[in-house]
């Protein structure tokens, strides 16, 4: 299998890039995330691959970072998710957005993605729900060490990803671990 490649970006037509790796050209298609955040033409550039190995076609796919990479893979080990939607998911928002959709569990914003519609919305939001946080760090509303403590502790209190995530905006963002925890736990009673 084919897990990186570095070499010379050779040519640039979305969502394809050419890289010259020592003479050898690799055809490798990016979501639009990395394809922005690519050099110009000419210069040296790494991407982390998945290779994929169909009866008709062998194709691969390339990141600019690792946790595009586990996001999509994650995205494709879920029945009726094919490479492609899985790169149309990761190019129309980013990981990190992807973690709060899945986090907060809004199909809304899965069904803007071209491609989707809202029964594999909703499948993806049930296959991702506990996955996908644990690999990428799906928390965009941590901030700080002691904010992670509270989720931490909120979640081995029972509570899930999306309510402690809830419960964690609501607090002051320079608020200790300990006093952190219990304006969460009063707003989770009500």
């Amino acid at each position: 299998m084919i897990g990186r490649l570095q070499g010379t970006l050779a040519e640039k037509n979305p969502p394809q890039v050419l890289l010259d790796c020592h003479g050898v050209g690799y055809e490798v298609d990016v979501p639009m995330s990395t394809f922005y955040n690519l050099p110009g033409l000419g210069e040296k550039v790494t991407l982390l691959t998945h290779f994929v190995v169909r009866e008709d076609a062998q194709i691969l796919y390339g990141f600019g970072t690792a946790a595009e990479r586990a996001a999509f893979r994650q995205l494709i080990k879920i029945s009726g998710v094919g490479p492609r939607t899985a790169l149309s998911v990761l190019s129309g928002m980013s990981v990190g957005e992807l973690a709060q959709v899945v986090s907060l569990q809004e199909p809304g914003r899965l069904v803007k993605v071209p491609g989707i519609g809202k029964k594999i919305a909703e499948r993806l939001l049930l296959e991702l729900k506990g996955k996908l946080g644990a690999d990428i760090g799906v928390h965009a509303a941590v901030t700080s060490d002691a904010q992670a403590d509270i989720l931490q502790a909120l979640m081995a209190l029972g509570y899930s990803d999306r309510e402690a995530a809830q419960a964690l905006k609501a607090l002051p963002a320079d608020v200790g671990v300990s006093e952190g925890i219990k304006l969460a736990l009063k707003a989770l009673a009500k």
